[in-house]
């Protein structure tokens, strides 16, 4: 009896594994028969799933956007207040730090490499709406602009996690813009 695949699910399997594989070797210096070889399956089985590694690292962009939110709604429940919810976020981002981390690294890089092509792909602002306007109705904001401000405060600490040797303070963080945006919010 022949095996019965779930293709959409094996495909998001793939794409979930290969992130492991950029974050190591890095958008650049990897190749799509090195992420065959590193997922176990051939390169032509790659190829039936993603035309291009450029194409699976878009899906990957997506696939990966769409996990977090997933997740972080799962995770988070329904607090009450303003407050709470923004320390229900950056608690998520703080235990997850890492991996969000390697998100950002890897889409700079991608960027660096195929700046040409992101001006003719709406993945990465496509996942920016997504998580823009996710980020509005978990904190029940009705400006898009102010979930747009806590994204880009989020990245932020991101990219200086990166580069200080000092640890952040994710609580102290959700404190002082909840402070913030409570006071401009009345």
């Amino acid at each position: 009896m022949p095996k019965i695949v779930d293709h959409d699910q094996y495909r998001k399997e793939l794409l979930l594994k290969s992130f492991d594989l950029f974050a190591e070797r890095g958008y650049g210096s990897i190749t799509m028969r090195q992420l065959a070889q590193g997922l176990g399956v051939s390169t032509g089985t790659l190829y039936h799933y993603f035309p291009s590694k450029q194409a699976l690292f878009l899906q990957l962009v997506e696939e990966l956007d769409r996990q977090d939110l997933l997740n972080f709604l799962a995770e988070a429940g329904n607090p009450p207040t303003l407050t709470e919810r923004i320390e229900t976020m950056f608690n998520f981002v703080a235990k997850n730090e890492d991996d969000f981390c390697k998100q950002v690294l890897l889409w700079v890089e991608f960027y660096q490499q195929e700046k040409a092509e992101l001006s003719r792909n709406n993945a990465f602002h496509s996942s920016w709406d997504k998580t823009t306007q996710a980020i509005a109705d978990y904190l029940q904001v009705p400006d898009k602009a102010i979930a747009d401000f806590v994204l880009n405060y989020l990245y932020g600490l991101l990219m200086r996690g990166i580069f200080e040797t000092e640890t952040i303070s994710y609580p102290e963080q959700a404190t002082l813009l909840s402070k913030i945006l409570v006071a401009y919010l009345k």
